[in-house]
């Protein structure tokens, strides 16, 4: 038997968690479920462009895990644009953390002093 995933550090809870082609009936639409730490994986990664080592680290999780992770986010994501599928967020091993913004760039970082934590203004 697996053991359990470990808990995945999200900093942002989306507001709008289902998304569909316009037009389209969604009771006529095939699904895909994205995870909640999928969409902070595709968030951190390729919304605000954190490299895979401080993505994870801001996730609580290793890095081959996060690469994994945003793969499947990805794939995810590609088979709702090109399939016409509908897109519901929700669910994962997740705990919801405040982080704070780096006063010099701006850039999340972890609570506290975490010194594997790298950006570019350190």
């Amino acid at each position: 038997m697996p053991r359990q995933d470990k808990i995945r550090f999200v900093g942002y809870d989306p507001e709008v968690k289902n998304f569909k082609p316009s037009g389209l009936p969604s009771v006529k639409l095939d699904k895909v479920d994205l995870t909640i730490d999928e969409f902070e994986a595709i968030r951190l990664a390729d919304y605000l462009g954190y490299d895979h080592e401080n993505a994870a680290l801001l996730m609580n999780i290793s890095r081959p895990t996060f690469s994994r992770l945003i793969v499947r986010a990805r794939h995810k994501v590609a088979d709702f644009l090109v399939g016409a599928k509908e897109l519901i967020i929700k669910g994962g091993n997740i705990e919801f953390v405040t982080r704070q913004q780096c006063d010099k760039c701006g850039l999340e970082v972890l609570n506290g002093n975490n010194n594997k934590f790298k950006h570019k203004c350190k």
